[in-house]
């Protein structure tokens, strides 16, 4: 996956051999109480195995959706809060990891302090806004506010409401040291499509957002509030024009752009670059990648050409809208109402001591998570994971040899690749150490303020670091997983492996065919339309031949094909080359995984369990495990702005996998039915 970001994935294999010829009495795994039987498994395999649940479920009002994810998140956060109870419990002394999470959750659930405090905490920001005198001036304030973005190979959707966006990593061409990225962002709704589409939830969006704007300017006392709003969406909107859509970002080859410091005023002119790199602390780097080069100069083009106060106002919007959520209730209802109710459809807003959990893990994310794995993920547990990871990237290596397209040269290149993969199981080696960052228990905004300076100092930090191939991108109580493409590795935190993505007391099949399946998805991911770009080193290089590379992608081009049919909204489809790399990854990350749960069997037959067969069970608990209902405004934005295909729509991989044709038999006519020639297979 690569994230949430674009995220999600996990862990299983061979300790499960033990337990794959079970009595008929074992417990199968699958909720077959949510199936729906009375529809054929050939029309819809997402309804057969989960018709009956979502026929029932309940999505909570405080939510977006719901699902196994939602079940197992659920499972983390009720730790976390214990954890935030005992850490509270504790007195512990200053400057330890649970005074820092004790006192960082207190501020936050302080609505008292907040309110009494008002708009102080921010005025000093709003201040220097004020006194932007001119553009060099406006080049500092925006060189300021740059902060660590996400993983662009990831997350290339997630765009930052500042300007510009900062990634450090290892470089495409040159894996032996780190490299600032810079990537596009500057939007205060989800993405360029809101602005630039003119069906009518995306105008309708686009009034709410114009109100919403309007709305918090004058909350904050901004005089000309109306005007000031007007100014800001039309300057977004220009925003949103010169950016590139997520599929040409997705283009790693069109990232690939080293510019050296001195070359921005010559190819972005209109900004002040020294001025912009000073403000930001980057004067002494000198070369950037800059991933969207035709957007950035025309970011530098209108911060020449838009007024001076147009680009105050927007700063002080996004000042004020990025902190809503530490501000008095009146900021943070109206974020809500618009960023909640208006674009995911979500009618309650969390109660709060679950939003400082969630805070909380964002800002001091290694310091809960040391406590979590010490209590939650014993060294035992995370030594099985990391050998039933071993069996999936063992069962990938030998499908490499059985790939009858593949030349010997590229065959040799993949195994290499695949030999070479860092794996992280449960949580990093290393653990971040936040001994400067001062957080107060009655400092809210603050403690805030400072956690994300703290952030983008220590991505800054690595630049004159060694590359660390081991470092982690989520923290262990995350529920999700991801490949690094640029570190070929992958991360598997400790809060996904739980049930039901993996029971240790379930039957092998259902294991392999959720956790496992999962793990298989993040190993393909280093070898979807993306990663496949990267050698062993993670260095952008084409290991491939020519005859190999055309196939491949004529291969991915019919999953693309076959993803653009899907419509999950009247009107709305799927689009399959934006969904391709996740889609890839399902594909033979489901393949893998079935064959390592075939090889688990040891040649015994599987039992039949609950009247259902081993090949039976592991396809089931393949759908289940992407077993989700979601509001329609939630569904839309994913849809238009996420990699990621929505989880009905993953189910349904199935009908490229001939051992899903064996354990239910769809037949010619039915709707997921392909012929065997027209059945997509890329690894």
């Amino acid at each position: 996956m690569a994230t949430l970001p674009r995220l999600l994935a996990s862990a299983i294999a061979c300790s499960l051999a033990s337990s794959a010829v079970l009595a008929a009495g074992a417990p199968s795994g699958v909720d077959q109480k949510g199936m729906d039987r009375s529809v054929k498994p050939g029309d819809d395999f997402n309804a057969y195995a989960n018709g009956a649940w979502e026929k029932t479920a309940q999505i909570p009002a405080d939510r977006a959706s719901t699902g196994i994810f939602l079940q197992v998140f659920e499972k983390a956060e009720k730790r976390n809060a214990d954890l935030v109870k005992e850490a509270a419990a504790a007195n512990a002394p200053a400057g330890s990891n649970e005074r820092l999470i004790a006192d960082y959750y207190k501020a936050f659930m302080d609505e008292a302090a907040i309110e009494k405090a008002g708009l102080k905490p921010i005025e000093p920001a709003l201040a220097a806004i004020d006194a932007i005198k001119d553009k060099p001036a406006l080049s500092t304030a925006l060189g300021a506010q740059l902060r660590a973005d996400l993983d662009p190979i990831n997350a290339t959707h997630l765009d930052t409401g500042h300007l510009l966006g900062l990634f450090v990593a290892q470089g495409l061409d040159d894996p032996s040291k780190n490299y600032p990225y810079l990537l596009q962002g500057g939007l205060g709704m989800p993405n360029r499509d809101y602005y630039l589409k003119d069906d009518k939830d995306m105008v309708e969006a686009r009034t709410k957002y114009a109100a919403y704007v309007q709305a918090l300017l004058a909350q904050a006392g901004t005089p000309d509030a109306a005007a000031k709003a007007k100014a800001v969406v039309a300057l977004e909107t220009k925003i949103a024009q010169a950016q590139l859509s997520i599929v040409e970002s997705e283009d790693i080859h069109k990232a690939n752009n080293p510019w050296k410091r001195a070359e921005f005023a010559t190819k972005a002119p209109g900004i002040d670059w020294n001025a912009y790199f000073k403000a930001a602390g980057l004067d002494d780097q000198p070369t950037f990648i800059v991933w969207q080069p035709s957007t950035v100069t025309k970011f530098a083009a209108l911060v020449a050409s838009e007024p001076l106060d147009t680009w105050k106002a927007w700063l002080r919007f996004h000042a004020l809208d990025e902190n809503a959520f530490v501000l008095p209730k009146a900021f943070d209802q109206l974020s809500f109402d618009f960023h909640g109710k208006t674009l995911t459809g979500t009618p309650k807003q969390r109660d709060r001591w679950k939003r400082a959990l969630g805070l909380t893990n964002a800002d001091l994310g290694d310091a809960v998570g040391q406590i979590y794995v010490k209590k939650y993920f014993p060294a035992s547990s995370r030594a099985e994971v990391q050998d039933m990871v071993k069996n999936i990237l063992k069962a990938f290596d030998a499908r490499v040899d059985t790939i009858d397209w593949m030349s010997p040269a590229t065959r040799q290149k993949a195994k290499a690749k695949i030999a070479t993969i860092k794996v992280g199981v449960g949580y990093p080696d290393t653990w971040r150490d936040y001994g400067k960052l001062e957080i107060r228990p009655d400092d809210a905004f603050g403690n805030h303020n400072r956690a994300e300076l703290a952030e983008y100092r220590h991505q800054v930090a690595k630049l004159d670091k060694p590359v660390d191939r081991d470092e982690w991108w989520m923290t262990p109580q995350t529920v999700n997983a991801v490949n690094l493409p640029l570190q070929n590795a992958l991360n598997f935190p400790a809060a996904i492996l739980e049930a039901p993505f993996f029971d240790p007391k379930a039957d092998a099949a259902s294991n392999y065919g959720s956790i496992g399946a999962v793990i298989g998805h993040e190993i393909s991911h280093s070898f979807d339309n993306t990663g496949a770009e990267f050698d062993a080193q993670g260095r952008l290089a084409n290991w491939w031949t020519d005859a190999d590379q055309k196939h491949f992608k004529e291969a991915g081009q019919r999953l693309v094909e076959q993803f653009n049919q899907y419509e999950p909204l009247p009107g709305l489809h799927i689009n399959g080359q934006q969904t391709l790399g996740e889609n890839i990854a399902d594909l033979p990350g489901l393949a893998i995984a079935y064959a390592a749960y075939k090889e688990s069997l040891g040649g015994k037959p599987a039992p039949v369990i609950d009247g259902l067969t081993g090949d039976q069970r592991f396809f089931l608990a393949f759908a289940q495990s992407w077993r989700t209902k979601t509001r329609d405004a939630a569904l839309r934005q994913q849809v238009i702005g996420d990699g990621h295909a929505p989880g009905p729509f993953r189910a349904q991989t199935v009908r490229n996998l001939d051992p899903w044709y064996d354990a239910f038999k769809p037949q010619p006519g039915q709707k997921l039915y392909l012929d065997p020639t027209q059945r997509v297979r890329i690894w």
